[in-house]
């Protein structure tokens, strides 16, 4: 992994990016959660080795730009950091595939300065089921229990997005602490296997925790997800893995004649209202995805547009 920012200095404005401090600014941003996320097909000491590389990434970020951001391990630090000006900067890696099956990883994250673990990615791990892959060990093991119970003793939040509907019950009932969903929206609204079902919302709403609602456009629209979906399935009809690089250039060609849906930021607001009212007020959050995913909906293109939601 390599991380520059001397070739990259996010301190002035990056068009390849939806981020940069300059947008962080005009959209208000007072505390982000950096996903140190790497990709599930990575396993073993690769994918905690790649983890480590990501936590120092946003470690020299905060070094580099001091009049910009702190780290923040606490509601307490976020609290101060906003009110000195800063933009207070929390870790969440995403995938339990970063901790190798160990616990003693998982502290030494915590220990970091992760705040949260996503329990899965888009694949299962061996102790939890991902919403994205075939059942295993439905929802979580006897490990995975212990998974979480370590988090909620580490003071590490569980974030159910990625996760299996059998693996979000299983983690409600197991944990002693409020859960969240670092970036997920309503499945009632667009019936797609990474949203959350409205049964989890109200038992989050028992729990005390918090769904943060992505913008993902195949995650708001019904239309944009049967574009995704047939877009996935030309791209394997060609031979070409929709995760590789080079499924770019046959995407862009098939899309010139498939253009994508038109996703608004009205549809994200329905999906933020549905959680308010199913879930409650006080269980309602913000996941963006921002350079997560290649596109954004109209009005909310980048991190300047919050106050478009707001």
């Amino acid at each position: 992994m390599h991380y520059d920012f001397d070739r990259l200095d996010i301190a002035r404005p990056q068009p390849g990016l939806h981020t940069d401090i300059p947008r962080l600014r005009a959209g208000g941003v007072g505390a982000q959660f950096w996903s140190v996320y790497v990709p599930s097909k990575l396993a073993g000491d690769q994918a905690v080795r790649a983890t480590l590389e990501q936590i120092d990434a946003v470690h020299s970020m905060v070094r580099r730009y001091p009049d910009t951001f702190v780290l923040a391990t606490t509601a307490d630090e976020v609290e101060r950091a906003v009110s000195g000006g800063w933009i207070a900067s929390l870790l969440g890696a995403e995938g339990g595939h970063s901790i190798d099956c160990s616990l003693g990883v998982l502290r030494i994250l915590q220990a970091l300065g992760v705040r949260y673990l996503t329990l899965t990615h888009n694949d299962n791990v061996p102790w939890a089921d991902s919403a994205t892959d075939r059942p295993r060990v439905g929802g979580l093991s006897r490990f995975g229990e212990e998974v979480v119970r370590e988090m909620n003793y580490v003071g590490m939040l569980v974030d159910l997005s990625h996760v299996a509907p059998a693996t979000m019950q299983a983690a409600l009932r197991v944990t002693a602490s409020p859960v969240i969903f670092s970036h997920s929206s309503a499945r009632a609204l667009c019936d797609v296997p990474r949203n959350v079902p409205d049964e989890v919302l109200v038992a989050l709403a028992h729990n005390g925790g918090v769904c943060m609602v992505t913008f993902v456009p195949p995650f708001i629209s019904p239309r944009s997800a049967a574009w995704s979906a047939e877009a996935k399935q030309h791209l394997a009809d060609a031979g070409v893995d929709p995760d590789r690089p080079a499924a770019a250039a046959p995407l862009a060609a098939w899309e010139r004649d498939h253009p994508r849906p038109r996703v608004t930021v009205a549809e994200v607001a329905d999906h933020v209202e549905h959680v308010r009212e199913v879930a409650g007020v006080d269980h309602v959050g913000l996941g963006g995805d921002y350079d997560g995913v290649p596109s954004q909906p109209e009005g909310l293109e980048d991190v300047a547009c919050y106050p478009r939601l707001l």
